[in-house]
């Protein structure tokens, strides 16, 4: 594996439109300013709750969403900076995709072995060599005995397989899957995750893999999590001192702004809520609650006051000091001339 980055995001933002009933609109920011690197070559997971920002941040390095704001470099194309015909000119021929659903990644009338063609087919790839090289890719991914098998004919571990083939059909040098084993057993995502590992040696290939399974990590070589559209953490693996074995270890992750996110459990246990006490000690950095929480009890203090403040206690900035006492003088003149001709 390659230690220079296939890919690199920097200040990542994507921020969706939502149309709602009567007219009115109202935006969600999908990614806030997500900084990763990987490496080419690697096999990265990604895992986060629906909604976290992970499927976007695959359909932005797939080149489906441009980003809003920042950089997604895939190579050395800018894909928020791509013409529409590159950025097509990029889908065929970098990326390979592998969905959930079987129906998604097979067209249900064609057999596995003209799924494989098709992509071939459109990428130009006409005439004899197309036929050899789709079964030499059902070959390995272990289905040259399905090669005239339907979608509904395969099981969901097979409709799988096919997909990858699928993917890989054109050599790209990314591939992206988006939840692919999240509607088969145990067992079959274990020979999924075997197949994309041992493609991923063989061929050198970079794969990005989203996932909701948090045992991923025994599958690939690094993992990050996704919280709010950011970088939260990341699970590497650490060889131990006085073996070959691994163990896995989770790292905060500390963003280009200097920006950390803390685990909401920590927060709550702590009773850390907007502020924080960041102390340098020998050992590290320490961060605690700070020893007075004043937010919350200023702000009770400022409502409960409100509305018993009066005029003459209202402080006025400097540069309209003159002004506020020439008024209270005038009205005090004018009040007393009021009241002499009253009487």
């Amino acid at each position: 594996m390659s230690t220079d980055p296939l890919i690199l995001c920097e200040n990542l933002v994507k921020i969706y439109r939502l149309h709602q009933e009567g007219g009115g609109s109202v935006e969600v920011q999908a990614l806030q300013g997500m900084d990763i690197s990987v490496a080419e070559g690697e096999m990265l997971g990604i895992v986060g709750a629906s909604g976290s920002g992970k499927s976007t941040l695959l359909n932005v390095l797939g080149g489906l969403d441009r980003p809003t704001g920042g950089r997604a470099l895939v190579g050395k194309q800018d894909l928020g900076r791509l013409s529409p015909r590159a950025l097509d000119e990029y889908r065929l021929k970098t990326v390979g995709f592998v969905w959930q659903q079987g129906a998604r990644n097979l067209i249900p009338y064609l057999t596995a072995v003209e799924n494989i063609e098709l992509p071939l087919t459109l990428s130009g790839q006409v005439g004899k060599s197309t036929r050899p090289r789709a079964l030499e890719l059902l070959g390995s991914v272990g289905l040259r005995e399905r090669i005239d098998h339907r979608l509904e004919e395969l099981s969901g571990g097979e409709q799988q397989r096919v997909a990858v083939a699928i993917a890989l059909a054109n050599r790209p040098k990314l591939l992206l899957a988006d939840e692919p084993t999240g509607e088969l057993d145990t067992a079959t995502a274990q020979t999924l995750y075997n197949l994309l590992r041992t493609l991923n040696k063989q061929l050198g290939l970079t794969m990005i893999i989203v996932s909701h399974d948090p045992g991923i990590a025994q599958h690939v070589d690094r993992v990050v999590a996704v919280r709010d559209g950011k970088l939260a953490s990341e699970t590497v693996r650490v060889q131990k001192s006085d073996s070959d074995e691994h163990h896995l270890v989770e790292l905060a992750v500390v963003d280009a702004a200097g920006r950390l996110q803390i685990p909401r459990e920590y927060l709550e246990q702590f009773n850390i809520r907007r502020r924080v006490q960041v102390e340098l000690t020998e050992a590290g950095i320490l961060l605690r609650p700070p020893e007075r929480e004043h937010h919350s009890h200023d702000h009770i203090a400022s409502s409960s006051n409100q509305e018993s403040v009066k005029p003459d206690t209202l402080e006025v900035s400097s540069g309209l000091s003159k002004v506020w006492q020439s008024f209270k003088s005038r009205f005090a003149r004018s009040s007393k001339n009021s009241n002499g001709d009253e009487k």
